[in-house]
């Protein structure tokens, strides 16, 4: 049984929440001081968190921001702010998904079994090493290593990268991204996709490999290799 965290202060909302994904088998927890979200995530040591935005003490953007140094759990905000810059916000700082209040349930259940599935059954399948321009890339770490260091990736990135590489010097279209990553495109906005891909792409420009993720513009985005005849 999956372990959900619902850091949800709205009671009446969380024991919604709650009840129906208990219905479908998964372990629901809250938080019960919000001062103390850290603290309480680590005793749950959940397989996936679901965030708001708007909590006691101090907003959802902060906690996914400390839960990042702990962890690579995928997190998904459940938020009734609709503005553009919170979901950019969320991805930016490793969010896995974003939903907006009101929400039907059935896309909420789509989301994260898509995401456990993804996540918990990627790691199993996925040879455990890859390289990549002499940098090593562990798919149960998350990590790219080579001379210049090391830099740590979401489960998302991660994800995005193999999709990427195994198929090198190919372009990968976004459709075919999202379709991998979400199991539904209908589900995930096209902008997300772009985000990930983004900060994947700084992520690895720590370490000087940013340059060779390439976006090929209405197509989608290609990892190359020495071979690869630039534009």
């Amino acid at each position: 049984m999956f372990k959900l965290l619902l850091i949800e202060d709205d009671r009446t909302l969380f024991n919604e929440v709650k009840e129906r994904l208990t219905g479908w088998s998964y372990d629901v927890y809250g938080i019960q001081d919000f001062s103390k979200v850290i603290q309480e995530f680590t005793a749950v040591d959940p397989d996936l968190v679901i965030i708001d935005i708007q909590l006691p003490k101090f907003d959802g953007f902060h906690w996914c921001r400390n839960i990042r140094t702990h962890s690579n759990v995928p997190i998904i905000f459940l938020s009734s702010r609709d503005h553009p810059t919170d979901m950019v916000m969320s991805m930016q700082l490793g969010a896995d998904d974003f939903i907006q209040k009101p929400f039907h349930f059935d896309v909420l259940v789509a989301k994260i079994q898509a995401i456990l599935r993804r996540v918990y059954n990627y790691n199993t399948t996925a040879n455990k090493l890859k390289t990549w321009y002499d940098a090593k890339i562990d798919f149960e770490k998350n990590t790219v290593t080579n001379e210049a260091g090391t830099v740590e990736l979401t489960k998302n990135e991660i994800f995005i990268l193999k999709l990427l590489i195994d198929r090198k010097n190919q372009i990968v279209s976004r459709e075919e991204l999202i379709t991998s990553l979400w199991d539904d495109e209908r589900f995930i906005s096209d902008n997300t996709l772009t985000v990930n891909v983004n900060r994947l792409r700084k992520k690895l420009d720590e370490i000087g490999l940013g340059c060779y993720i390439e976006t090929k513009v209405g197509q989608g985005y290609i990892a190359i290799e020495e071979d690869y005849p630039h534009d």
